[in-house]
């Protein structure tokens, strides 16, 4: 079976990729097994502090937008309140994430990492980008955006929205 996609030109000026169901198959099994790479690194650092993936991604957003409010960590991360109120708990007990009464909205909860936090957060990441790097570098320069542009593709619209919106005024 054919699939269409994007890129790609036909004679006819429009836009087509068919990919075969093999293809798309192991596209689909090299995602599940980067996922696993790119996650094994920081899982065992994460062991050590007996946390597991949703503190590490609680941790990455918080970082990212410090100050965030847990309303706008529960749209990111999509996680139930009950779910993301246990992580941030550990992490707020632990000292790893301080936890601050909005000035303008009593009723918000701001989002800061710790001195702590922000040591485990490099630990966290650097990990990630020492794999991140190895790999585009092994992968060349044009398959950095073309990666890129695959993953934007896969996310929902409103996510893809979001992440544009970090990286064009992120740090």
């Amino acid at each position: 079976m054919q699939e269409r996609g994007q890129p790609g030109q036909s004679s006819g000026g429009e836009n087509l990729l068919f990919l075969t169901d093999d293809q798309l198959r192991k596209g689909i099994e090299a995602m599940f097994f980067a996922y696993r790479g790119f996650t094994a690194d920081p899982d065992l650092i994460l062991d050590d502090h007996a946390y597991g993936r949703a503190h590490h991604r609680a941790i990455h957003f918080i970082n990212r937008s410090p100050g965030t409010t847990v309303n706008n960590l529960l749209n990111i991360l999509g996680v139930t309140k009950q779910s993301l109120n246990r992580v941030l708990r550990a992490l707020v007990e632990d000292g790893l994430v301080d936890s601050r009464v909005g000035e303008k909205d009593k009723r918000e909860r701001h989002l800061y990492l710790t001195d702590t936090g922000s040591v485990l957060e490099q630990k966290l990441s650097e990990a990630q980008r020492t794999r991140m790097r190895a790999a585009y570098r092994a992968a060349g320069p044009d398959a950095v955006q073309g990666f890129r542009r695959v993953l934007e593709q896969i996310m929902d619209p409103q996510m893809r929205k979001f992440l544009n919106s970090m990286t064009d005024g992120g740090r």
